[in-house]
């Protein structure tokens, strides 16, 4: 059995041979090997550097019905009890033909601290954004046109105690294999040296 983590840390294993282990998984399996600690997380970020660039599709697939939303299983390295890291960020593409996805956090803390919207865009023609994450997933962006059936109502990022978790932050999100990617987390332009990893599920 191949030990995954050790994969991730083991700066000799391109992240062409990580994204082909995870492609032959199936979608369960693959999720919880997308269960990383701080470390490997930050590694695997590093690694994904040289992986082919993330675009919008791999968030919610061309073919994807309009307001139809993807769900993306998340792991974060925030400093929480272990089953308070998991959370889903959930993604539609936007209804006017844009290159832009709406998309909002379903956590165990949603209830308490708010949906925290944001808006998926392309990072360029930001170069020192590109070199993050070819795209940015912006809490000072908020969807503007309709979201999916049954979703929370749209509040910003500044109202209620969100505005400590996610107002003024950008995350920004590498490649690791077809179902998989990484994002880095940026408050303002300050790295915080935290990642979260997410997996498109079925």
């Amino acid at each position: 059995m191949i030990d995954f983590s050790a994969m991730v840390l083991d700066d000799g294993v391109p992240i062409e041979a990580v994204a082909e282990y995870l492609d032959t998984l199936n979608p369960d399996a693959r999720r919880d090997a997308m269960v990383l600690s701080r470390k490997e997380q930050r590694a695997l970020y590093g690694k994904a550097l040289a992986a082919p660039a993330i675009d919008l599709d791999h968030f919610v697939p061309a073919d994807t019905d309009p307001l139809r939303p993807v769900h993306h299983a998340g792991r974060n390295t925030l400093p929480l009890p272990s089953m308070a890291k998991s959370f889903q960020k959930r993604f539609v593409r936007a209804g006017d033909g844009s290159q832009r996805l709406f998309g909002y956090n379903e956590s165990p803390f949603g209830p308490l601290i708010g949906p925290g919207y944001f808006v998926a865009v392309p990072s360029a023609p930001n170069a020192e954004w590109v070199e993050r994450g070819p795209i940015v997933i912006d809490y000072f962006l908020m969807p503007d046109g309709p979201v999916a059936p049954g979703w929370p109502k749209v509040v910003p990022n500044s109202q209620g105690l969100q505005m400590f978790v996610y107002k003024n932050t950008r995350d920004f999100m590498r490649k690791v294999s077809t179902h998989c990617s990484i994002g880095a987390a940026y408050k303002g332009d300050k790295a915080l040296d935290h990642y979260f990893t997410l997996t498109r599920l079925p």
